[in-house]
């Protein structure tokens, strides 16, 4: 999994170009999509009964089991643990899809901000499918989203096929999905790339114009790879925001291309998360997030893919663990499991009723890590 991060990807930068503070809002695209691919509410326009029927079947039987098994002890727990007085932004590095996992951790987040290889895809394709391309692309939207809930994590070549060439946007599907899940509606969705200095820039109708429904799906979906997408609670006022980025978070490419890191820094201190990151934070190529991790991060949970005690506990992080771990679930992770179980051992058994991100290396346990700077209690 871990050449799948350092695939030489080209982020979309704006460059000199001027600001718009709209741009084109897709809000009926994505009602109509959260009906079609996450099986909300509502008339599913253009597709064949049967095949909808079917679709939502499947994916009504995995939401339900997600609500039930995962996201009901995870917000319980945590509801407990979370603190109140942390940042209002939140910061998901190597999230893939996960807007659900976000949400259960952080539920008030004015903005949650996750990155990932993986683009939001194009909102506009629903209309133009043939029937047989739908069957297929909502199948696609199927199996992912199963992989998903039922693992609390995706497996990331499969996730970069998905939404790099999935003929329905299947990122902003999962996004909507979990939206609806966690009890949220969509109100406003645009598009954006990032200027050299980290700052928003909307897409305007001429952006989308250059790039019509005819081009290829590769190209569409890299087009339309960063959503803005805002969304309340159900009965609230409030309006949160999500933005995802697609972004390598490899050392080489943010230094060829700074504009995802400076878009974090703009954000001074936030709360983070990350699970099933392949143990990324650990390697030598990726010392620029944990720095920025480390500088930025107030509290944050994850797995054993977070930054490990190596890096945290010489700057001032203190760390508490749930659940048990023995070893990695992969090759990527055997050079920190000893440092994790030595972590583990030396802490009061806590218990850990659901699974958050990777099982330890026998597949039966769950593990979580709590880890906040010593003036965050």
């Amino acid at each position: 999994m871990r050449f799948a991060f350092l695939l030489s990807l080209v982020v979309l930068v704006a460059v000199g170009q001027p600001a718009h503070a709209e741009g084109v809002d897709f809000i009926a695209e994505a009602k109509t999509l959260l009906v079609v691919g996450a099986c909300g509410e509502g008339e599913a326009p253009n597709i064949a009964p049967d095949v909808y029927a079917a679709h939502c079947k499947k994916v009504k039987a995995v939401q339900q089991a997600y609500a039930d098994k995962w996201l009901a002890p995870a917000r319980a727990f945590f509801a407990e643990h979370v603190p109140a007085n942390l940042p209002k932004a939140v910061v998901y590095p190597f999230a893939g899809g996960d807007l659900g996992s976000a949400l259960a951790v952080y539920p008030d987040a004015d903005e949650i901000t996750t990155l990932s290889l993986e683009p939001a895809g194009d909102p506009r394709v629903l209309s133009t499918l043939p029937p047989k391309k739908i069957k297929t692309a909502l199948t696609t939207v199927a199996t992912e989203l199963t992989s998903l809930y039922r693992a609390s994590y995706s497996v990331t070549m499969n996730m970069i096929g998905a939404m790099r060439a999935g003929e329905l946007p299947t990122q902003l599907i999962f996004s909507l999905s979990a939206l609806a899940i966690n009890g949220y509606e969509p109100v406003a969705l645009r598009y954006f790339v990032l200027n050299d200095d980290g700052t928003i820039r909307y897409l305007a109708q001429a952006d989308i114009d250059a790039v019509p429904v005819t081009k290829g799906v590769g190209t569409r979906n890299m087009t339309f790879a960063n959503i803005e997408l805002q969304f309340k609670k159900k009965g609230s006022t409030k309006i949160q925001t999500y933005r995802h980025l697609l972004a390598n978070l490899e050392d080489n490419h943010l230094k060829k291309v700074p504009a995802p890191l400076l878009y974090l820094e703009k954000k001074g201190a936030v709360a983070g998360m990350t699970k099933a990151a392949s143990y990324l934070l650990t390697f030598g190529e990726f010392s620029t997030m944990r720095k920025y991790i480390i500088d930025h991060v107030t509290w944050m949970v994850s797995d054993t893919t977070g930054l490990a005690p190596k890096y945290g506990t010489p700057a001032g992080f203190e760390y508490e663990t749930y659940g048990s771990f023995t070893t990695s679930n992969m090759d990527a992770g055997k050079g920190i499991s000893p440092a994790y179980v030595k972590l583990f051992s030396s802490q009061p058994k806590r218990p850990l009723t659901f699974r958050f991100g990777y099982p330890d290396g026998t597949y039966k346990n769950g593990h979580l890590i709590i880890m906040r700077k010593a003036a965050s209690k």
